[in-house]
């Protein structure tokens, strides 16, 4: 009797020892997701307990970074782990590790390019982790802001929403020389007319008459690598897209230097005064994800 309540009490040590590592979640780089022109890499993580039919969210990285510097410096993971959504971190694999948000190829529904690949990662996860496709959502900084744009230009039959912090607008980036930088977007001065702004995502997809992403986006008054102004971009071309009169119908301060502006319930913007172009900071993923459902 002793022997065996030794062996139990040395058994029960070990589950317990063991059970964490077992249930720990990790980032996994996943391979042979599906159709990918451009050559993308995939990290996804999966929490140790996801809910029944977990939402996915597409979280998107800046120039020079990649999936796993994304997931470590970023909320994404952890919230994951609080609400068991499942997150997939694209890495572009390109010279200077930006998105292609520029290419006719990328701006146009299953055109080519970078979105093909994402949406490749996106219908593979709702196949192998019964994600579900009412509650698929896109966000990202700096480039990873400007293809969050794109997603949700180009592909409203998938995306529900999205945030984008220190973006431009959808088609903003766009260049015939095959070239993937655009001086006078980035610096503020391709001003176009709500109308003007929407019809590039309509013509992205002209077969579609289906419902629209909501929007969020953020924007530090201070950005001089993609120009403050592309803000007031974004909010024109998400409004028109929604049908939305661009007169705000309701402001106010989350915090003392955001000024949050709402159209509706379908777009918002957030305003950082003094902020640079790293605008993604501490707190703001929790604020981004519950505008999009996935937080309460």
């Amino acid at each position: 009797m002793r022997r065996k309540a030794i062996l139990l009490g040395v058994l029960t040590m070990l589950a317990a020892l063991l059970a964490p590592v077992a249930q720990a979640a990790s980032l996994t780089e996943v391979t042979g997701f599906g159709t990918n022109p451009s050559g993308l890499r995939m990290h996804l993580y999966v929490p140790g307990k996801v809910t029944q039919k977990p939402g996915v969210l597409v979280a998107a990285h800046y120039c020079t970074g990649s999936g796993p510097a994304f997931h470590s410096g970023t909320e994404f993971a952890r919230l994951a782990d609080q609400h068991g959504f499942v997150v997939i971190y694209p890495s572009a694999t390109r010279s200077g590790n930006c998105f292609d948000v520029s290419s006719p190829q990328a701006l146009k529904h299953d055109g080519g390019s970078d979105p093909v690949g994402i949406v490749s990662m996106v219908k593979y996860v709702l196949q192998h982790h019964n994600g579900d496709p009412n509650r698929v959502y896109a966000t990202g900084s700096s480039s990873g802001a400007m293809m969050t744009n794109v997603l949700l230009g180009a592909y409203p039959d998938v995306f529900k929403g999205g945030a984008a912090f220190a973006g431009v607008p959808f088609g903003c980036f766009a260049t015939t020389d095959g070239s993937g930088w655009n001086s006078t977007c980035a610096n503020g001065n391709l001003l176009k007319s709500p109308q003007q702004w929407g019809d590039l995502v309509r013509a992205a997809y002209p077969g579609y008459h289906g419902p629209r992403p909501r929007m969020q986006v953020w924007h530090g008054t201070a950005d001089t690598t993609l120009r403050y102004p592309n803000f007031g971009e974004e909010i024109d071309q998400w409004t028109n897209v929604h049908g939305l009169s661009t007169t705000p119908t309701s402001t106010d301060h989350p915090k003392p230097e955001w000024t949050r502006i709402r159209y509706g319930t379908q777009v918002e913007g957030i305003s950082m005064a003094g902020t640079g172009h790293n605008a993604l900071g501490a707190g703001m993923a929790a604020s981004a994800l519950k505008f999009l459902g996935l937080v309460p």
